[in-house]
């Protein structure tokens, strides 16, 4: 489903160059639960958001369903985020003045869904991840497990064909991390959506089918569980 072929992707701060990728090379099926994984600068967020269209690549190539990501232009880039990606982030990056339903309602307005169907598909998925009877609290008022409950949510709601996901249990305790973490299993075995994680946290490694270990911008290791 997406393959990633030889990709490089150095960062310039004054006088000071950061190589992030050199040259990784990764395949990845449909509906796989896979966790990117390595120390801080080891390069998998930027993998990650090379991946989502969020950031660009130097050189090298990334495509999903047969298609390079990395030849579309700006617009289309935009709207294959908004059609086929979900993405949670450790910050939630939920709008503080909507309710937890707005939430989750806004990426389908983003899509052009009608009202009725906008807010049939929002509320089956809030009852999906245990928050029926909160989708009128705003995010001040939700704990940061519902909060992430809620980003989680509005990413799975658009059936997305990939969820990435930044550290997303960062922000949680262990209990509250864990729980995240086989809502999120449950979402990906029941949708067949493609999870793709990019973390440190050794909870989150455990979970995932597959670990793959970057260290300084390369692949260490790649093992299937």
């Amino acid at each position: 489903m997406i393959s990633v072929k030889d990709l490089f992707k150095t960062y310039v701060a004054g006088d000071t160059e950061v190589k992030a990728l050199r040259g990784v090379s990764l395949e990845i099926e449909r509906g796989e639960f896979i966790s990117i994984a390595g120390p801080s600068g080891s390069g998998k967020t930027t993998m990650l958001n090379i991946i989502g269209c969020i950031d660009s690549a130097d050189s090298g190539d990334i495509t999903i369903n047969g298609e390079s990501v990395m030849d579309l232009k700006r617009d289309a880039q935009a709207a294959f985020r908004r059609d086929y990606l979900g993405f949670v982030f450790q910050s939630y990056n939920l709008i503080p003045v909507l309710t937890a339903f707005e939430n989750v309602a806004f990426s389908l307005n983003l899509m052009g869904v009608d009202d009725a169907e906008t807010k049939e598909r929002s509320m089956a998925i809030l009852k999906e991840v245990g928050l029926e009877g909160m989708e009128n609290r705003r995010p001040g008022k939700l704990s940061g497990g519902q909060q992430q409950r809620v980003a989680i949510a509005r990413a799975i709601v658009k059936n997305p064909e990939i969820l990435l996901a930044d550290e997303p249990t960062a922000n949680l305790d262990s209990n509250t991390g864990k729980e995240i973490l086989e809502l999120m299993k449950e979402l990906n075995e029941k949708h067949q959506s493609t999870f793709i994680f990019a973390t440190h946290d050794p909870m989150v490694m455990d979970f995932a089918g597959r670990l793959v270990q970057l260290h300084d911008g390369e692949i260490q290791s790649d093992e299937r569980r």
